[in-house]
């Protein structure tokens, strides 16, 4: 990755051997790395068993998990907040799984919408709950550093299944919990 990293320097018109740029191939290779861990994790790991039989039946979320991911189209970040919920069906997870499961599809190159839909599933495929919301809130750097060049603009992607997709009154009691 390091020899792709220096051509593209010299592409971009610079020098790889300049002092300030000796080591950056090294440097973004490394970062890149982290940047994609997702990638190199799995949900079994990160479950890692903390799943419980509990007679549970209101809704669990863990709100404001701040992530950060990397745009699939140009390779730039986007960041934000995901809320996630889920009401119970008999089981129950170790809430600190869920911002790792954010986290591990967040840590690959992305968009939004796919993002959003992954965590949902994978908490469906995991929990078998009555209901899973997940709604992220991001900044993109492509919009706000290219392309339309707007910083202030943030995008809202929402997926819904079960109870939250079905009753008007349970999506709405979620909502409304997120905005507090």
């Amino acid at each position: 990755m390091e020899d792709l990293i220096r051509q593209l320097l010299l592409q971009l018109g610079e020098d790889p051997d300049r002092e300030g740029l000796v080591r950056t191939p090294i440097r973004v290779a490394e970062s890149l790395r982290s940047l994609t861990r997702g990638y190199a994790q799995n949900i079994e790991a990160i479950v890692n068993g903390a799943i419980f039989r509990e007679k549970y039946d209101e809704m669990v979320i863990v709100k404001d998990i701040d992530f950060y991911s990397l745009c699939e189209h140009h390779l730039l970040p986007f960041y934000g907040k995901c809320h996630v919920a889920y009401l119970p069906d008999g089981k129950i997870v170790g809430l600190s799984k869920i911002p790792r499961i954010v986290e591990m599809y967040a840590r690959r190159l992305q968009v939004q919408e796919r993002l959003t839909r992954q965590i949902s599933d994978c908490l469906e495929q995991v929990l078998e709950p009555k209901g899973v919301a997940v709604v992220c809130e991001a900044n993109h750097l492509c919009m706000a550093m290219r392309g339309v060049e707007r910083q202030n603009a943030n995008a809202v992607t929402s997926a819904m299944t079960g109870i939250f997709l079905k009753d008007y009154r349970t999506r709405e009691e979620f909502m409304g919990l997120i905005k507090r």
